[in-house]
């Protein structure tokens, strides 16, 4: 029997020596480095600042290694900066970083365009990026060469406002009157404000005459507004108080007028031939501006009337859009005599009779004098004995004159119709009296014969 071959196979010892091999060249080989991507820690923080403010965006990341950080701008796809360059030639870009932990992107004076969404970028294999948003606000402005500019337009005519305003968010428009009256609208709508960017005004009236303002707001101060005039022209009109004044010999007058005119008018006084009256010792005219101030109140003022300054006077108004004038009669009348009891109650001078010279003037009563009364007169523009009963019924005011032995000159004014001495017409009255009085013997012997 022979004996058992212990010799090992040689498949076995070609594996042994394989495993012996990669055994030493793992003992040999130095251990490999565990590579780990770079990755976001923070979020970029979304940013709201005003338009001219400086702005600064940050990007923070670990484990950069030899990888880069870039920021670009979405909305434009333009890359502003990679790692410690600036790319884009905008001069109110820079970036900065701490450590190569956080990467700052600076935005100088920003401006409307800069509004939108930043990418911070990391240049791995597969790109890491985040986004972060720049809201830029503005305040509202307004544009004066896109607005509406102060306004002329005739009284009837359509008026249209409007207001250019820019800002972001969009900021919103109402329109005030300057002077806080309503606007009126049209003629069937008024209101206290308008808020649309135009204001339009249907048949414009002279009441509508005024300032009106544009006032833009929105979430950013200041707000802001826009003051425009609207001026309405519209010709001369003229109403007169006292149609017919009487005033007698030696006192001193006023005759008024008032008028509307707009642009304001030349004002001017005339007797009835024409001839234009000029600031003298006998007339002196003046024209007080009322409110509002298309409004103009006339005043010719005679001193010592003389016989020849009774007559007719006009006062005259015109501006560029026409012409119109009123007349004025100006009659004599007699000075009235207060009955006793209230001469002494007024403690009149001793002589009862007025010195030349007082101040004459009419109550708004006087309808004779507002020229509601039929009453005629004579070629020489005296009237009848009607005179005396317009005297009656008119609440008149007059100056008493300062005499020796008293001590100022009094006001009088008569509310109530005092007891006149009796002039031409009393006369007349007692006159025939007297004559029925003798006639009456007759009247009655005629009345026995007819029985």
């Amino acid at each position: 029997m022979k004996p058992r071959d212990r010799r090992t196979p040689m498949w076995c010892k070609v594996f042994v020596t394989v495993g012996l091999l990669c055994c030493e060249l793992s003992a040999a080989a130095p251990p490999s480095e565990i590579v780990v991507d770079p990755e976001f820690t923070e979020p970029i923080v979304n940013v709201t600042v005003p338009a001219g403010r400086n702005v600064k965006l940050g990007c923070s990341v670990r484990n950069l290694g030899t990888y880069k950080v870039a920021w670009m701008h979405f909305e434009q796809s333009a890359i502003l900066t990679v790692n410690n360059h600036v790319i884009t030639r905008n001069p109110r870009i820079t970036v900065s970083h701490d450590k190569h932990r956080t990467w700052f992107l600076h935005i100088n004076n920003v401006q409307q365009e800069d509004r939108g969404r930043y990418m911070c970028q990391i240049n791995t294999i597969t790109a890491k990026t985040q986004i972060g948003y720049l809201n830029v606000v503005v305040p509202p402005s307004i544009s004066d060469s896109l607005s509406s500019s102060d306004a002329i337009v005739r009284e009837g005519a359509n008026v249209s406002l409007t207001c250019h305003v820019d800002g972001y968010p969009k900021p919103d428009i109402k329109w005030k009157r300057d002077d806080g009256a309503h606007i009126n609208i049209n003629k069937s709508l008024t209101v206290s404000e308008w808020a649309e960017p135009t204001l339009e005004l249907h048949r414009i009236s002279r009441l509508d005459m005024g300032a009106y303002l544009c006032i833009a707001t929105n979430s950013v101060p200041p707000s802001v507004s826009k003051r425009i005039k609207v001026s309405v022209d519209f010709p001369p009109m003229l109403w007169i108080p006292h149609q017919l004044v009487g005033v007698p010999l030696g006192y001193n007058v006023t005759l008024e007028c008032n008028t509307e005119a707009h642009p304001t008018s030349l004002h001017y006084w005339t007797r009835d031939s024409g001839q234009m009256l000029v600031d003298s010792s006998k007339y002196k005219a003046v024209s007080v501006q009322g409110n509002p101030s298309y409004k103009v109140q006339m005043k010719l003022t005679i001193s010592g009337v003389e016989h020849t300054d009774y007559g007719v006077y006009k006062c005259v108004a015109k501006n560029s859009r026409g012409e119109t004038d009123g007349t004025i009669r100006l009659y004599t009348s007699h000075p009235p005599t207060l009955a006793p009891e209230l001469q002494r109650t007024e403690n009149p001078s001793p002589s009862g009779i007025p010195a030349l010279g007082p101040q004459w003037t009419t109550s708004d009563g006087n309808d004779l004098e507002n020229g509601t009364s039929n009453n005629n007169t004579n070629a020489n523009g005296d009237d009848d004995d009607s005179r005396l009963n317009e005297i009656k019924q008119s609440e008149q005011k007059y100056r008493k004159p300062k005499n020796s032995g008293t001590d100022s000159q009094k006001d009088v004014t008569k509310n109530s119709v005092p007891r006149l001495i009796p002039t031409a017409t009393s006369a007349a009255l007692v006159l025939t009296a007297v004559v029925l009085l003798q006639m009456q013997p007759f009247l009655c012997s005629r009345k026995r014969c007819s029985e």
